[in-house]
C-alpha cells in the first residue's frame, strides 16, 4: 500500500504544472486534495487514480 502524502510544489511537479494551476484545480475540487493547517496535501494514489480518470474521459 502506496500511502506517499506529496505537497502542493510536490504534485504541480509531477503533473508538469505551475503551482498556481495546481492549486487552482485543487481549490476548485477538480483535483483529490485535503488541506492540513492552511496547507494542501495530495496521496500519491489518488492523484494516480485521477489521471487514469482524466485519461478515460478524453
Amino acid at each position: 500500500m502506496n500511502d506517499e502524502i506529496l505537497t502542493l510544489k510536490d504534485v504541480a511537479e509531477y503533473l508538469k504544472l505551475a503551482e498556481k494551476t495546481a492549486y487552482r484545480l485543487a481549490q476548485n475540487g477538480k483535483l483529490p486534495g485535503f488541506k492540513v493547517g492552511g496547507s494542501w496535501r495530495f496521496r500519491k494514489v489518488d492523484i494516480e487514480k485521477w489521471i487514469d480518470e482524466q485519461k478515460k474521459n478524453n
